[in-house]
């Protein structure tokens, strides 16, 4: 019997809708809590190429929301580690592994090469550079996040509006799992819905997928969810670089002291507290580059300077820059 035989009896999918699946590649940037599910749905499901990223290698502290990994993987790359329990669960697939951080320029070839990309990844930095990438080449993007026991998952970019059109400003607190928590089968909950809405997409389904944001309360166990299609793209967006892309002219601002970052970015940063930003006095039409750990203090940064009428703005996160 095949191994697709019980999924391909749905209407929906069939032998076309498989061949469609084992002719997809589906980019998964984040093998985590969230990446876990996705990738052992979409492989199980017979996607035919996955594509993984994530620079991290297995911790202890991973293994209570991460099946993927065992004791014997700690210390290994996790797409490493994932593209071996992948390959073991279906020979079938291609899967390649990438030990590597995202920045913009790869995410522009990421987003150019897969039919589907998945974010999986702990940063919001991440989500908006592949958004920003995806959105340019039409590429749907299903986007996750988790905190605590809530969380939500969209379907983004593709023929639906992008995550900067729903959250047009990053969140007022850079927390994540690793400093506020998170309960297992919450990412396990909200990565398979990543995998469903993503196969879906794929498959091409009357019901849309693109356009949606499904939202869980797995602490009250309610979920709700509403459609974003017609919601505008911001006018000034602030877009995320990478150190390479960084310009002869620009004026690049490092807010992390000395202690959080023994070198600057780079050679020609000016190292300036975020309350020191009044005296920031850039030459006419200087792009003034702004850069931090996570990116949130460089946008608030940014939007301050905005509103001082500063136009020619970028941000860095260190922690995405790949």
């Amino acid at each position: 019997m095949s191994r697709y035989a019980r999924q391909m009896i749905l209407p929906e999918i069939g032998a076309a809708g498989q061949a469609r699946l084992t002719a997809a590649h589906v980019a998964v940037i984040g093998a985590g809590g969230l990446g876990c599910p996705v990738l052992q749905y979409l492989a199980g499901a017979g996607v035919g190429r996955l594509t993984i990223f994530d620079p991290d290698m297995v911790e202890e502290s991973n293994l209570h929301r991460q099946p993927l990994y065992r004791m014997a993987d700690l210390g290994r790359p996790k797409v490493e580690a994932a593209r071996d329990a992948l390959r073991a669960l279906n020979p079938q697939i291609a899967v390649k592994a990438r030990a590597t951080a995202l920045g913009p320029q790869r995410a522009e070839k990421i987003a150019a090469e897969a039919d589907l990309v998945i974010d999986a990844a702990d940063s919001f930095a991440v989500s908006y550079i592949l958004s920003d990438a995806c959105l340019r080449a039409q590429t749907p993007l299903i986007s996750a996040s988790v905190l605590g026991q809530t969380g939500y998952v969209g379907g983004f970019c593709g023929e639906a509006p992008s995550l900067r059109a729903v959250f047009p400003d990053l969140p007022a607190s850079g927390a994540s799992c690793a400093t506020a928590g998170v309960l297992g089968p919450v990412v396990g909950v909200i990565g398979s819905l990543q995998a469903q809405i993503a196969l879906r997409v794929l498959l091409g389904t009357d019901a849309p997928a693109l356009g949606r944001m499904l939202t869980a309360d797995l602490a009250e166990l309610s979920f709700g969810g509403f459609s974003f299609l017609g919601t505008p793209e911001p006018e000034r967006p602030l877009r995320f670089v990478s150190a390479d892309m960084l310009c002869e002219g620009d004026l690049v601002v490092d807010l992390r002291g000395e202690d959080e970052a023994p070198s600057p970015i780079s050679a020609g940063a000016v190292r300036l507290p975020g309350s020191e930003l009044t005296a920031l006095e850039p030459a006419s039409g200087q792009r003034v580059v702004l850069c931090c750990a996570s990116g949130l203090r460089a946008w608030r940064a940014a939007r301050d300077l905005q509103e001082r009428g500063f136009e020619a703005l970028a941000l860095l996160a260190a922690k995405a820059d790949g």
